[in-house]
């Protein structure tokens, strides 16, 4: 499931994540191997507590395997430092997240630059409209929050994530709080950041619908891979989804 190493955005190798201690220890990651190729949509998909978010969460660097080794291109983030690893994140890697996670406070624009801000730096404002421009949110820039419907909130979060132009978008059920017309315009945004802009996405979700708009679904269960299928359908995702018990 390993591709060849110039085309991988993302690989782990012989990923595991244990919690906790003795008798209490949980196994969230088992010896995972796989790779998310650059320029294409990949759904993670499980039964409830099946490891997908620790997957997501080990992949992005947000969170740190027990043992194996992630890789970011040819960076071996396992081995950088907490400094070094906030870095990373901050210069080539955005997060998408089910509640949007804006603050109510600032306008869209001011949102999208906080996390660049943040860092240290001051993006232009040409820069911010630029991407609220690719996200359909061109005449939005002034608007908070509260005067945006779900779906719009979530474009404003995917700007946010793109404005830092990273290698790798990673989204967490990125359309779970959204309903079903407002789940598939942000799909398509998805859809055509990979396919225009050569974006590369790894999303976990629930979902049929929405995995069916990847390239390729990997399926975990009990913290171990069990499979994957490449240009899904609604059908075949369901399919294989009951086969793991979901």
């Amino acid at each position: 499931m390993i591709q060849a190493a110039i085309d991988q955005a993302v690989t782990l190798r012989g990923v595991g994540r244990l919690y906790g201690r003795g008798d209490g220890q949980v196994t969230a990651l088992r010896d995972v191997h796989c790779s998310f190729i650059r320029g294409t949509c990949t759904a993670v998909m499980g039964p409830s507590g099946s490891g997908k978010s620790t997957l997501l969460q080990c992949a992005a660097g947000l969170d740190r395997p027990s043992f194996g080794q992630v890789m970011i291109g040819n960076t071996d983030i396992s081995s950088l430092s907490e400094n070094e690893l906030t870095k990373l994140r901050r210069e080539q890697i955005g997060f998408i997240f089910q509640s949007f996670n804006l603050m109510p406070s600032l306008n869209a624009r001011k949102n999208v630059a906080l996390p660049m801000r943040l860092a240290g730096h001051r993006p232009s404002r040409v820069q911010v409209d630029q991407v609220l421009q690719q996200v359909g949110l061109g005449d939005r820039g002034k608007h908070r929050p509260s005067e945006m419907s779900g779906g719009q909130q979530q474009r404003v979060a995917i700007a946010r994530a793109l404005i830092s132009q990273p290698d790798v978008l990673f989204a967490d059920e990125p359309t779970g709080a959204l309903d079903t017309n407002t789940s598939r315009e942000v799909l398509q945004l998805l859809r055509s950041l990979v396919d225009n802009a050569g974006q590369t996405v790894v999303m976990v979700t629930h979902d049929p619908v929405a995995a069916a708009w990847a390239d390729r679904v990997i399926f975990l269960t009990d913290g171990a891979l069990y499979g994957e299928l490449l240009n899904p359908t609604v059908e075949s995702v369901s399919e294989q989804m009951a086969r793991l018990g979901d």
